[in-house]
């Protein structure tokens, strides 16, 4: 289930990266309207991404994995 989860989400991320290409071939791009779009294509990327990026990070493909431990703070002196 998660690897299908995984692949979704990147073709999902890649369609709006396809949209800005799309814009950026018609010329619109310079319009305000081209700008915002492009804004808000991004946007939508970046999130799809974000999640592919922590579902690989939780994986241990990409980053630090899981299964490091965490550094345990030195105790205290307090009394």
């Amino acid at each position: 289930m998660l690897p299908v989860m995984l692949l979704v989400s990147i073709l999902l991320g890649l369609i709006p990266l396809a949209g800005i290409g799309w814009i950026i071939v018609t010329g619109t791009i310079t319009t305000v309207d081209g700008l915002f779009e492009s804004l808000i294509m991004l946007s939508i990327s970046g999130v799809f991404f974000l999640n592919v990026f922590w579902e690989l990070r939780d994986r241990g493909i990409f980053g630090k994995s899981k299964a490091e431990p965490a550094k345990q703070p030195p105790p205290s002196d307090e009394s």
